[in-house]
């Protein structure tokens, strides 16, 4: 297994390339993004030495899949997934925030509770929970969408009053962050699973509102098996899950939480295989689908995106 840890791709027309954490994203024109999901992973803002194979793959297929599934509820950015690492879509211009949405008190939102703050992005949070409780309803707890290091925490007042996002604008962005969530539900407990919180980046292409880069992947999002979750609940037992958390419970057991100083761990073939069969396994459960492994290969992917581009 080999894992694509970056692309320098160039295409006709090309104006710009820039390396996210993860992603790496061609400006081809004014009006298109090719958006590449390398093996590349982060865990608390800092890229992980290694990269995972097939996982790239997992993140730009779920996402593909859950934009044609949600179209319905806001337009989005794809245009065509042309290669199983690949999409192509419109070029917007994005909102710094993130929105972030949360069904259950767990992962960053249990370390604050933990911690004894009682409100969080500015919503207040009820005494009495335990990890992994529901809420009553989903809150949404956004981010400033940082260039670089850490996002941070922030209220809907504070976006609004330091300009970030106008009030009109931002009340939107809740009312598509509530919907989506609830479609991802909706689909999940069909495939016997819980969407604990995921997180959503919007937009504006000719005036609209857009939704961009990926969705519900379990970079983005955090699943538990609805099978058993209750009892695990009330045992104070850990929830059988699927998403990112467990590379970063892998990591904080380590002695790594991204502060200065601190080490990665060393990560092993065999940590790294099973990061790749945990990503396999999210794949296969929320889509339904066999996974259909796409060996790394970049001559594939830049031929696959030329191909598109030519037309």
């Amino acid at each position: 297994m080999k894992a694509i840890l970056s692309t320098d791709f160039h295409f006709s027309g090309q104006l710009a390339k820039y390396t996210g954490k993860v992603r790496d994203v061609y400006s081809i024109g004014s009006d298109y993004l090719v958006m590449v999901a390398t093996d590349r992973i982060s865990a608390f803002d800092v890229v992980l030495p290694k990269g995972i194979p097939y996982k790239g793959q997992v993140l730009n297929q779920i996402a593909s899949k859950f934009l044609d599934a949600t179209a319905d509820i806001i337009p989005n950015w794809k245009i065509a997934e042309v290669d199983p690492m690949a999409t192509i879509g419109w070029r917007c211009e994005p909102f710094k925030v993130e929105m972030v949405i949360r069904g259950y008190l767990t992962g960053h939102a249990w370390r604050e509770y933990k911690a004894g703050k009682r409100t969080l992005c500015g919503v207040p949070l009820p005494d009495g929970m335990v990890e992994n409780q529901k809420f009553a309803e989903p809150i949404i707890t956004p981010t400033t969408k940082a260039a670089e290091g850490h996002d941070e925490d922030i209220s809907k007042e504070e976006i609004i009053a330091q300009g970030i996002v106008s009030r009109g604008d931002y009340e939107q962005l809740e009312a598509y962050t509530r919907a989506l969530f609830a479609r991802g539900t909706e689909i999940a407990a069909g495939k016997g699973l819980i969407l604990v919180d995921t997180k959503y980046e919007f937009g504006k292409r000719d005036g609209k509102i857009m939704l961009m880069d990926e969705i519900h992947t379990p970079d983005s999002s955090r699943y538990f098996y609805a099978e058993g979750y209750e009892e695990r609940l009330a045992k104070g037992e850990r929830q059988k899950q699927l998403s990112k958390e467990f590379v970063r419970e892998w990591l904080m057991a380590n002695g790594f939480q991204g502060q200065a100083g601190q080490q990665v761990p060393e990560m092993t073939d065999a940590v790294v295989a099973g990061i790749t069969d945990r990503y396999v396994e999210l794949y296969e459960h929320i889509t339904g689908d066999k996974f259909q492994p796409a060996p790394g290969d970049a001559a594939r992917i830049e031929s696959n995106i030329n191909a598109f581009l030519k037309k």
